[in-house]
């Protein structure tokens, strides 16, 4: 039988992979993938703690849609943006993104 320890073992695991992920990849899609790993991770965590501690089971249930709804708002802005760039600069690695400023 699963524990709890397992659960929140297997979201460090997921969120750790996504900070890596974040900070070592150079590609905009690698980084949105990272961050897409650090929100699957909260919702391991909400789901967890809603099996094992929670007296009401719904409100785990109602953060964990929650944050699937901003991480799919989340994906379309940063994949309309990732578009974006890749029309002005012809790829989508982070260092040309740079000169996007000001």
């Amino acid at each position: 039988m699963n524990s709890l320890y397992t659960y929140l073992f297997i979201a460090i695991l997921l969120f750790t992979l996504g900070i890596v992920a974040v900070f070592l990849r150079r590609s905009l899609i690698g980084m949105l993938i990272g961050i897409e790993l650090m929100l699957n991770a909260a919702n391991i965590n909400f789901m967890a703690f809603n099996r094992y501690l929670a007296p009401d089971p719904l409100i785990g249930q109602i953060y964990t849609v929650f944050i699937m709804g901003i991480a799919a708002a989340e994906a379309a802005i940063a994949l309309s943006i990732i578009i974006a760039v890749f029309h002005k600069f012809h790829s989508i690695d982070v260092e040309q993104a740079r000169e996007l400023r000001g």
